[in-house]
């Protein structure tokens, strides 16, 4: 069988998330493929008996670049699709990111067999702790055979959504309208070097380098990618400045204890953790 996958990542959570989920199907004999969604990258998807969509739940919605990306896809008959989302928390409020992206693709003829959540480190809201987000990668592999299987068997799966998840994600949706908007104000310090980074980062190519240092143009989509690759945590993000995340983990140190694990969804990340541990064979 061969798999399908493209994918929204700013910073690299839910590209990592997708080629791991893609490396534990290439195990089984299955081929993939992978690309990026973004002003820039192709829109077209090849030939394939499954597709995979990864994006990072932004406001409890899916980013509006992947909306713009399934919106373009050709019409088809039943093609299987799976939903893959990251995001820094693992609230229930994250499930409504999925309506519009099924609803979208429905129309277009796909199949949606299920949702796939992992839950990796904030990009935005406060830093994690270096051993909360080795617990995170933990938790996601964790996972992986489990998930991989339900698509090497096209395994149907309902993500259930309450009504609340669904207010909540409505009235988040603003950020599809504010994001271009609050972008267009992003600045650098004083300490930028015009090295070119957030510009390279970028996925819709929203930032071109003038005289040496970054311009910030009308398609910002909030992934927080230049805010959180900058070497010289040199850009000031508007509205954000007190919610910006600087520098990438390491995933490296000792994962977290259930003592070490963060006072902020307590409760939610222990039974995210817990329920993926009960999964280790």
């Amino acid at each position: 069988m061969k798999i399908v996958c493209r994918y929204f990542s700013g910073t690299g959570n839910t590209r990592r998330a997708c080629e791991a989920l893609l490396g534990e199907l290439e195990k089984s004999g299955h081929t993939t493929s992978i690309g990026a969604i973004g002003k820039n990258a192709p829109s077209e998807v090849e030939p394939c008996d499954c597709l995979l969509i990864g994006y990072p739940v932004h406001g409890f919605n899916t980013p509006s670049p992947v909306l713009k990306f399934l919106k373009s896809l050709p019409k088809t008959e039943h093609l299987p699709c799976y939903l893959l989302r990251t995001s820094g928390e693992p609230l229930k409020f994250n499930d409504a990111s999925g309506i519009t992206p099924k609803r979208i693709l429905k129309k277009k003829g796909y199949d949606v067999m299920g949702e796939f959540h992992y839950v990796l480190p904030y990009n935005i809201i406060f830093r994690h702790s270096d051993g909360m987000a080795a617990r995170m990668k933990l938790g996601m592999e964790l996972r992986l055979p489990d998930d991989a299987q339900k698509i090497a068997h096209m395994q149907r799966f309902r993500v259930k959504c309450g009504p609340l998840s669904r207010f909540v994600s409505l009235a988040c949706r603003i950020e599809h309208t504010a994001m271009p908007l609050i972008g267009r104000h992003f600045k650098t310090t004083e300490t930028c070097v015009g090295c070119g980074k957030c510009a390279a980062v970028c996925p819709q190519g929203n930032i071109r380098m003038t005289d040496g240092k970054p311009k910030f143009g009308k398609s910002c989509a909030g992934c927080m990618g230049c805010v959180f690759s900058c070497p010289q945590d040199a850009i000031h993000p508007a509205l954000f400045e007190s919610w910006k995340v600087n520098g990438a983990y390491t995933f490296d140190a000792p994962p977290a204890t259930d003592g070490e694990v963060c006072r902020y969804c307590n409760k939610a990340y222990l039974r995210y953790f817990h329920d993926g541990e009960s999964m280790k064979r």
